[in-house]
């Protein structure tokens, strides 16, 4: 392993390489490993002391902090490298390409293994942080920002904070990282829990409708009435994520009484929500240009997490 496969490493990760003068003086990530030899032989004799000061003073210079103890492997390169922390056990495998800001963290205080292991031709994106004596497997991708906590599989695409596993297996290039194409687990979920709960909902409404009787009769009105008013408020777009209010699950109840008034209830996070002023304007515009409609009242609840709660209080102040 030699500073020739090191300055050929930099041109194949880094098309902003132009020639080997400018890789030579210019590449922070490039010296810090370097340095980090030094300070690994003078570790490996026992001399710890000038390895630790080795390792201080290309921190100092590079703003790349290597322990002398941990395991580097060949063509590992550090793009642009400010902020990237290394611990004492951590193991980089060969081919690695790892991004600013990256830091494998150790979560023990114990003079064991606790540091991360990163098998070869893994992409770790710039921001992100791996703790804990875990593996993160051949070939695998780990997205900007993410913290990984658990063993990561080989090819597999890790996103979010938690780190979560968002496609089981990576292309076959190793060294790209989209970070516009990588997925988004979380939403996944949610799309799926939302198009559930519609589902129940129709399911629910179409039992109420077939009650026998005049009960029946007028729950069957009352609801073709609110799906009338949810079918107009679905042209109001949550402008953050660009999906109505409706399949979002941001309306949470809707009354109907029988002298033209209509009372929206919405859960949002918080009523401080920069889009309450817009999305409640919204809202009342198109329910009052529905027939029959007298009057519309638009409540904001900034406990949906705790729905039976607010209810109780309800009853309480009423």
């Amino acid at each position: 392993m030699g500073y020739r496969e090191d300055i050929r490493t930099v041109f194949a990760k880094d098309p902003a390489a132009r020639s080997v003068l400018e890789v030579i003086t210019c590449y922070p990530g490039l010296h810090a490993i370097w340095l980090h030899r030094i300070s690994h032989f003078l570790w490996g004799h026992n001399l710890f002391f000038l390895a630790r000061f080795t390792s201080h003073i290309s921190r100092f210079i590079t703003g790349v902090e290597i322990h002398p103890g941990a395991k580097i492997g060949k063509r590992f390169f550090i793009d642009h490298g400010m902020g990237v922390v290394i611990g004492e056990t951590a193991d980089v495998g060969d081919d690695v390409l790892m991004y600013m800001g990256t830091v494998l963290g150790g979560t023990s205080l114990d003079k064991v293994k606790r540091h991360p292991t990163i098998e070869d031709n893994v992409v770790i994106g710039a921001g992100s942080i791996i703790l804990g004596p875990i593996t993160v497997g051949q070939g695998a991708k780990i997205g900007a920002g993410s913290v990984v906590v658990r063993p990561v599989p080989a090819g597999a695409t890790v996103v979010g904070v938690p780190g979560r596993i968002a496609e089981p297996q990576c292309p076959a290039m190793a060294t790209d990282l989209n970070y516009a194409d990588l997925p988004d687990p979380m939403l996944r979920v949610v799309s799926r829990l939302l198009d559930r709960q519609n589902r129940l909902e129709d399911r629910l409404r179409d039992m109420q409708k077939a009650l026998p009787g005049l009960e029946g009769e007028r729950l069957s009105a009352q609801i073709e009435r609110e799906e009338e008013i949810r079918e107009a408020l679905r042209d109001v777009l949550d402008p953050e994520v660009g999906i109505d209010i409706v399949d979002l699950g941001l309306i949470k109840d809707i009354t109907i009484s029988d002298d033209g008034k209509v009372a929206v209830n919405m859960v949002l996070t918080s009523q401080i929500c920069p889009m309450v002023s817009h999305l409640t304007e919204q809202i009342r515009r198109r329910v009052e240009g529905l027939q029959g409609v007298r009057e519309v009242e638009v409540k904001v609840l900034d406990e949906p997490w705790n729905w039976d709660q607010f209810v109780r209080r309800q009853k309480a102040r009423a």
